[in-house]
């Protein structure tokens, strides 16, 4: 049986090494400095809180749109800016999917008859948004692109890489 004091050294061992890790965030080192409160428990606190919030639906469809637009928003904006196309294709495809999703979300009420519906919504747009998962990728090629293309009965034509598009705007805005 651990004494309290093993548990406390173990405890403050992993608290460092949260802290280290934090410390790439200069805006948590304001935070902490403001609050006097270490970044290694203001982190917690806040998704702590946010699960509250959540959990007892206080601003519920809030918070999970905000983490399924705006974390992605942010990732996407660096990927737009970042040279590969990899990183491109995985945050097209997520708004792709998560478009989808919320569109079926406003035609069914669902939210009045699910428990706790907004806390598997944020599950769910964080396994569609996380790149380990490759959720987006893993619904749009077994789900939404069969029912797209057993519609459509084709692929889709043309060329739609963003270089393409950029030269058929150059082309058509130049004089």
């Amino acid at each position: 049986m651990a004494s309290a004091a093993d548990i406390q050294a173990k405890l403050n061992y992993y608290v460092g090494q949260v802290d280290k890790q934090l410390a790439a965030y200069p805006q948590l080192a304001k935070i902490e400095s403001q609050l006097g409160v270490p970044k290694a428990y203001v982190v917690p606190g806040l998704a702590l809180l946010l699960f509250l919030f959540v959990f007892f639906n206080i601003g519920a469809s809030f918070i999970s749109n905000l983490i399924g637009f705006a974390v992605p928003a942010y990732y996407a904006f660096l990927a737009i800016e970042s040279p590969g196309h990899d990183d491109d294709i995985q945050w097209l495809t997520y708004f792709v999917v998560f478009s989808f999703f919320t569109f079926a979300e406003s035609l069914v009420n669902i939210v009045t008859y699910f428990p706790f519906y907004y806390l598997f919504k944020i599950g769910f747009t964080a396994w569609l948004m996380l790149p380990q998962t490759k959720g987006a990728k893993t619904l749009y090629l077994n789900v939404l692109r069969p029912v797209l293309f057993s519609k459509n009965k084709t692929q889709p034509r043309g060329s739609f890489t963003a270089d393409d598009l950029r030269q058929k705007a150059n082309a058509a805005t130049s004089d």
